[in-house]
């Protein structure tokens, strides 16, 4: 994209970790909060030993989008305390 269009625009990319939302709350926790089978695979190979908070993601996204990047194109920003690492 850069050399079609210049460095003004950069093309990056965040990808994150596994974050408890409504959307697979039901997946990853029980009722009672506890962990699923599933939530405990997941948390056994995340070298931090939690899900993420959305909040931890906003460092990220303001760095990529701030000029403190803007020698940054064409990556791929992983959040997801250890889990990428971790899996290898």
């Amino acid at each position: 994209m850069a050399t079609k269009y210049g460095e003004g625009l950069r093309v990056n990319a965040l990808a994150p970790g596994f974050f408890i939302s409504e959307q697979n709350r039901a997946l990853l926790t029980n009722a009672d909060g506890s962990l699923t089978a599933r939530g405990n695979t997941i948390i056994s190979h995340t070298p931090f030993g939690r899900f993420g908070d959305a909040e931890e993601l906003l460092g990220t996204l303001h760095w990529l989008a701030s000029d403190a990047s803007k020698f940054v194109t064409g990556t791929m920003i992983v959040v997801d305390g250890g889990f990428d690492a971790f899996c290898i």
